[in-house]
């Protein structure tokens, strides 16, 4: 199989965009912004973003902390669930992560949550994370982290519950 075939089958995702100060990004969750992970996509069909591995996010030995995978997948998930229920409040119900190899410090990483199944109160989205390759920008075949996020869509948010947080989602999302 040729590269590109390879990458198609793997479900790997396309390549993040390059690092650096390109404007667009969303503070699309508070969270995850602090330790600097820039969304790229926001949809109703794929939440996706970039994150340095930097000692922030590191446990004591120098490698990506699974509870950063957990968050970065449920936030994702979470936005994702959002973005397709029509703006209607979300929580999860079901997080489950498999840590399969490490980013280490200075590595980084592109995540990429798609759904598996969009029904009208339960939501189920996977949820990769990738090692990038510095030379080319492309995802490594170092697949770090897979998980399966289950979403419970509620009521709908009304205007005046809505954060800043989600009327910059509602805005920079591609519908």
């Amino acid at each position: 199989m040729a590269g590109g075939d390879d990458r198609a089958r793997a479900g790997k995702p396309p390549p993040p965009p390059p690092s650096g100060d390109e404007e667009g990004f969303v503070v699309a969750d508070k969270a995850l912004h602090l330790l600097g992970f820039e969304f790229t996509t926001i949809s109703e069909r794929e939440v996706a973003g970039r994150l340095p591995v930097t000692d922030t996010c590191c446990q004591p030995f120098g490698v990506l902390n699974g509870g950063v995978s957990a968050l970065v997948a449920e936030s994702a998930a979470s936005i994702g669930a959002y973005m397709a229920s029509g703006g209607r409040r979300v929580a999860g119900v079901q997080l489950s992560v498999n840590h399969l190899r490490p980013a280490r410090l200075g590595d980084l990483v592109h995540a990429r949550a798609t759904p598996v199944q969009l029904g009208r109160s339960i939501q189920v989205w996977e949820v990769q994370i990738w090692r990038v390759d510095p030379s080319t920008g492309e995802c490594k075949d170092d697949l770090v982290s897979t998980a399966r996020v289950t979403m419970l869509a509620a009521s709908p948010t009304r205007p005046e519950e809505m954060t800043g947080h989600e009327a910059s989602i509602k805005k920079h999302a591609k519908l």
